[in-house]
């Protein structure tokens, strides 16, 4: 009877990761993940089938993006659009894939300021959310309950104390370790806040391939920050393992700040079903500057691959140099291609990535890459005072951007990312000044994986089969 009660489920896990196998290769996203998930779900379907289930969806159903499927939203930008449009031949470079990736207009009247690292950035943080008047949105990837998370806490307590209406919301993965006491404490103090463990969302419909890494901070919708920093001590260069931590964020002004708004009164729905729209000031300020920039908010609610196309879109309009800098290099091959092919044909194309390691399989898998851009002309940059975490991109003397996207399939298909676009020359220059002072602090690739350590030549092809998850 055991025998045939086992018989019966060794085969319905073979049905079962048949089953899964037909569904990955009719819905992934790649060939290459296609391939992957099938190959794993035929040849090891006990251990596959559980992973599948978790990791294996592709497109998240249900996310409204009311940029794109709202007509009062959609009618609202249109208008919005055609009030702070660029003069035309303003801009040196082609809008439209990047208005495709955004689901919005290229707009002007914004300022940018770098954040360099992580007393800059929450310096500037801190200063705003004590300024606040009306309100203050608040949304990080990771919070940590250390020295930086309280006073980050502390500074929502006090807002909210003084009368200004606080929303906080973190990811259910990246503050795992967040104590419940910490949401209570807000909570009490009267701070509106999305416990990631019992919202709606990605975590109860085995999503939780899907995380939101979006890092955004909005004051009376007149100020907004993005970037690549969270709050905890280790952003601050204060972590015994990582030391000295290099990270860039953007404080924004002008109609951006309003576009980022908008992005987070989607990811507040999507967590609450709670609407927004009528609670907010959409009214940007008047700044100094007059630059044209674009919030490009991407992710796997999307129907296009934007997270991807928004690179690619980068890489191919340059004509003198594209630098990168990401933690991460797992890209995927239309970007490969692309910047073999920007390379081939004269562009100084860089990439920056940290030497130090912080997630072990991602920094293998960036190995199996080098060679082929390397071989091409692409010149790969190891920082190593300390570890770099920024998410930046220069392209010619028109074109700068900062934000979330890492340059790797987790970015491109399963988070919900966002960068903040800058089609101006003095951005770009700045954008340069920093990256010409990082690569000061880097050494340049040269030796190919053969000479490499026996760990790198044997574990890099083996990280490499994990790319499409990385």
């Amino acid at each position: 009877m055991w025998v045939a009660i086992s018989s019966v489920a060794v085969a319905a896990v073979y049905v079962a990761a048949i089953a899964g196998a037909i569904h990955a290769a009719q819905t992934a996203r790649t060939p290459q993940g296609a391939v992957g998930w099938v190959v794993f779900l035929l040849t090891v379907p006990f251990l596959a089938i559980p992973f599948y289930l978790i990791l294996g969806h592709h497109r998240l159903k249900g996310y409204l993006i009311s940029r794109r499927e709202t007509s009062r939203v959609v009618e609202a930008i249109k208008n919005f659009g055609h009030r702070h449009a660029p003069e035309p031949d303003s801009v040196g470079v082609a809008l439209g894939p990047f208005e495709y990736c955004a689901g919005l207009p290229a707009v002007k009247g914004n300022s940018g300021e770098l954040l360099i690292d992580g007393d800059a950035t929450f310096d500037a943080i801190f200063a705003a959310i004590d300024a606040a008047e009306n309100y203050v949105l608040a949304q990080f990837y990771i919070i940590h309950d250390d020295a930086l998370g309280k006073a980050f806490q502390d500074r929502l307590i006090a807002a909210a104390q003084r009368g200004v209406t606080v929303r906080m919301m973190t990811d259910a993965v990246g503050s795992i370790t967040l104590p419940e006491s910490y949401f209570a404490k807000l909570r009490d103090a009267g701070v509106q806040v999305v416990d990631p463990r019992n919202s709606r969302g990605p975590r109860f419909r085995f999503q939780i391939n899907y995380r939101n890494h979006r890092k955004t901070v909005i004051v009376d919708g007149r100020i907004g920050f993005t970037g690549g920093l969270n709050v905890g001590d280790e952003y601050m260069g204060l972590s015994p393992v990582f030391g000295l931590w290099r990270d860039t964020h953007i404080k924004l002004q002008g109609p951006m700040v309003t576009q980022l708004q908008l992005i987070f009164v989607e990811d507040w729905h999507w967590s609450t079903e709670e609407a927004l729209l009528d609670d907010l000031h959409w009214l940007p300020d008047e700044t100094e500057t007059d630059a044209v920039g674009l919030i490009v908010a991407t992710g796997p609610g999307d129907v296009s691959e934007t997270g991807s196309l928004l690179f690619f879109s980068a890489i191919t309009e340059a004509t003198d140099r594209i630098w990168i800098a990401s933690p991460y290099f797992v890209p995927d091959l239309d970007i490969l291609t692309a910047l073999r092919h920007a390379a081939l044909r004269g562009v100084d194309v860089r990439i920056l990535v940290p030497d130090v390691i912080d997630h072990r399989i991602p920094w293998l898998a960036a190995f199996a890459y080098f060679d082929e851009i390397m071989e091409a002309g692409v010149r790969v940059f190891r920082y190593t005072d300390g570890f770099m975490h920024q998410k930046v991109f220069v392209v010619d003397d028109s074109l700068a951007a900062v934000g979330t996207t890492n340059l790797d399939n987790r970015s491109f298909r399963l988070n919900f990312e966002c960068m903040a676009l800058f089609f101006d020359q003095r951005m770009a220059a700045d954008v340069d000044k920093m990256l010409r002072a990082d690569f000061e602090k880097c050494f340049e690739l040269t030796i190919q994986m053969a000479s490499q350590s026996r760990y790198i030549r044997h574990g890099a092809p083996v990280a490499r089969l994990f790319a499409p998850l990385l």
